[in-house]
């Protein structure tokens, strides 16, 4: 601790700590453990009056004034934004990523520029996505997973995506800590990320954070879904290669081709084959197997299979990498590997212009004005909700919304 700063002791559970240098005071929950020390970072930082960047948050009086100096640059600019990703400075990573991933139309401008500066150095990396039910180990898989890629020298991000609340709206965002391991090697970039209640959302966030996440050099980008949904649909458009974890007892073959997600999968892992389980999951294999001779090839020219895993044991997960690999290769030999990116550009771009003219149509005053007479005659039964669709319709300026969408659009 340096000379003259002046930190007030440890609290107590339950009890404020006031941090001279900073101006700020924290408290400690009463589930804190007795004796927990500096390193046990959980504290609870009291609210700051003055925002000036909700990007960044709260921010301290002392350094409004300018009597303190941040720790880090509070705004940054579009070449700040560029010149940290393209280092693959993590911390100017995240914060790029929490602009992406505002709803503030004030930030779309500066988000846009952003990755248009940093397309250039994009779409050369591996991408992977990872889906299965609940409780199938895919967090856990993909941590031993990346922690052997970057054993062998590559550089991995991975890109959670949690179900938001319908109820709250909000998310658990608590796929990191299963990574322990993962998140703190600095080879690696753990990113989760909520899925806002709408798959265009995740469509957009989760390719643009992917964009992003290339630019800063990292080679093999890792999708996981929700694992329940329609969202496995989404990120198969998204990635390269889709690996569907299962689990052995999923039921008996017609079961499992009833089962839509099997049809996008380029490769199916049963998980957890090992101690008393690796018999089971033999017969598993051979069932998925069988399965598949009934199911299209997700990929023209590759043939899915089914292979055992053990996240735990760090068995499988060599074989499942040469997997990978001779998956690229072959598919950007035959050109599939091309026009499949080619394909997802475009169906990136389609969902982008469902995504805003849905946004135009509910953020126009017109519509928004009119919207609560509407429902009500809805709901009273005057009129129908065809009917009602036809009136909002009707009100809606299309000229008026195209050039709201031009300004949001331009410099």
């Amino acid at each position: 601790m340096k000379a003259g700063r002046k930190i007030a002791s440890r609290p107590k559970k339950g009890g404020i700590m006031s941090d001279e240098h900073h101006g700020y005071t924290t408290e400690r929950p009463d589930w804190v453990p007795e004796g927990a020390d500096e390193k046990f970072t959980t504290t609870v930082m009291g609210g700051i009056e003055g925002i000036k960047d909700l990007t960044v948050g709260n921010i301290n009086p002392k350094l409004m004034s300018g009597e303190a100096r941040p720790r880090r640059r509070l705004v940054m600019t579009e070449d700040d934004y560029v010149a940290g990703v393209e280092k693959g400075d993590r911390m100017t990573l995240s914060r790029a990523i929490t602009l992406i991933e505002s709803n503030s139309s004030k930030h779309f401008k500066l988000a846009q520029r952003v990755l248009q500066r940093l397309l250039p150095r994009t779409g050369k990396a591996l991408r992977v996505g990872f889906t299965g039910v609940p409780g199938a180990g895919k967090s856990t898989m993909i941590e031993a997973f990346g922690n052997m890629l970057c054993d062998a020298g590559h550089r991995v991000a991975v890109l959670t995506v949690d179900p938001t609340s319908s109820v709250t709206k909000g998310s658990i965002l608590g796929d990191k800590t299963r990574m322990g391991t993962l998140s703190r090697r600095p080879e690696a970039f753990i990113r989760p990320s909520p899925a806002g209640g709408t798959l265009g959302g995740v469509a957009r966030k989760s390719r643009e954070t992917m964009l992003l996440c290339e630019a800063a050099g990292y080679d093999v980008i890792i999708i996981e879904t929700v694992g329940v949904g329609q969202s496995e649909t989404t990120v198969r458009s998204m990635v390269d290669f889709f690996l569907l974890v299962v689990l052995t007892g999923a039921g008996d073959e017609l079961q499992g081709i009833k089962k839509g997600i099997m049809e996008l999968a380029d490769a199916i892992v049963i998980n957890k084959a090992d101690g008393d389980n690796l018999l089971k999951a033999r017969v598993a294999r051979g069932q998925y197997e069988r399965m598949i001779e009934f199911i299209r090839p997700a990929t023209p020219g590759w043939e899915t299979h089914a292979y055992l895993a053990s996240a735990i044991e760090k068995t499988g997960l060599a074989e499942l990498w040469t997997v990978i690999r001779a998956f690229r290769e072959r598919t950007e030999k035959s050109g599939v590997w091309k026009k499949r990116r080619e394909g997802q550009l475009l169906d990136w771009m389609n969902s982008m212009i469902d995504e805003h003219l849905h946004n135009l149509f509910f953020e126009d005053a017109v519509v928004r004005g009119r919207m609560p007479e509407i429902k009500d005659a809805v709901i009273s039964g005057e009129i129908s909700p065809t009917q009602a669709v036809a009136e909002l319709l009707g009100v809606f300026d299309v000229h008026r919304a195209a050039s709201r969408q031009v300004d949001l659009f331009t410099n």
